[in-house]
């Protein structure tokens, strides 16, 4: 909704500004000098789980995985918090230490923040990185050739769905919090390593809605192969029964034109393409040659990934 206004404002040019307005990514990108940049980022929802304390960590680790998601490491970050005057201190404690412990795992200390009055609770993390210039991980950067590789499994939106609706396995639940509370950081650590070309994470515009942002920006054509996807327990199941949360919808509509469906795929899979994520895995291009190496170096360090599609010339989304 903001990006139409923001681009509406007059470039200034800052020389050493790397990633601003003029091409939106996951984070700013300031330069430093020659060997350093800071990389600043801002993210924060209301609740998405009922467990303070995992609301905290989700929250932290989705607003700390946009500095992975340029290649970054994260030096510090702080609170914004907005809160019910009512709410209770343990609450607010919980969430709190949810995002402290998971700020900590990172290697990032919060260092402070800023408090609001809401109705609705919401919690998120102003964090500032660092990354070398040469080493910046663009939306933009995929090439033809280039092999697509997702470091989580999707389905996060209809599985919180389910659980508000009451309608969720206890068994489906818990993975999905678990996902959303890891951290990108080896992800990020090792897609740097191996050369991947560019990348992003999964969020709250869905597997479509970011791929047709990475595509449109290389202007390159993005290829997912269905069978290929990875899901979490129970995502399938949900999709199938229509469990879908109202965002599903907005991305649905505004992705009409730039994906290609295979026929063979019923509506309830390609809506589940278009599932808000939240705090989701990584998309990453990187050149054929060094794909298998690179998942392989992510899986040794007990990061999972998947090769879920290719790069080619053309534009928008093909899904068969």
């Amino acid at each position: 909704m903001l990006q139409p206004v923001q681009q509406s404002f007059p470039s200034l040019n800052y020389a050493n500004v790397l990633v601003g307005l003029d091409q939106p990514d996951d984070a700013a990108v300031i330069r430093l000098n020659d060997e350093q940049a800071l990389v600043q980022t801002v993210d924060f929802f209301p609740p998405v789980v009922d467990d303070p304390y995992y609301y905290g960590a989700i929250a932290a680790a989705n607003a700390i995985s946009d500095i992975y998601a340029m290649g970054g490491t994260p030096l510090f970050a702080l609170n914004i918090l907005a809160l019910p005057e009512d709410l209770p201190a343990e609450i607010v404690r919980e969430i709190m230490r949810g995002g402290a412990d998971k700020a900590a795992e990172a290697g990032c200390p919060i260092v402070g923040g800023h408090t609001v009055k809401d109705k609705e609770p919401k919690y998120g993390l102003c964090v500032t990185g660092l990354i070398h210039p040469s080493q910046v991980m663009k939306k933009g950067g995929a090439q033809p050739g280039d092999v697509l590789v997702l470091t989580k499994p999707l389905g996060v939106g209809v599985i919180t769905t389910a659980m508000k609706r009451d309608q969720c396995d206890p068994a489906h639940f818990q993975p999905a919090i678990e996902s959303m509370a890891r951290l990108n950081k080896i992800a990020a650590q090792v897609a740097t390593q191996f050369g991947a070309r560019g990348g992003t994470d999964i969020t709250g515009f869905g597997l479509l809605g970011h791929a047709i942002e990475m595509a449109t920006q290389a202007k390159m054509q993005f290829v997912f192969d269905w069978a290929a996807l990875p899901w979490l327990p129970g995502a399938l199941a949900y999709g199938e029964a229509w469990v879908f949360p109202g965002g599903a919808g907005n991305n649905q509509a505004a992705a009409e034109g730039k994906v290609t469906f295979a026929d063979h795929l019923a509506d309830w899979q390609r809506m589940l393409l278009h599932d808000p994520e939240t705090s989701g895995g990584l998309l990453l291009p990187i050149a054929a040659d060094k794909a298998d190496a690179m998942i392989a170096a992510m899986q040794a360090q007990g990061q999972a990934a998947w090769q879920v599609g290719h790069v080619q010339a053309g534009s928008g989304i093909v899904v068969r």
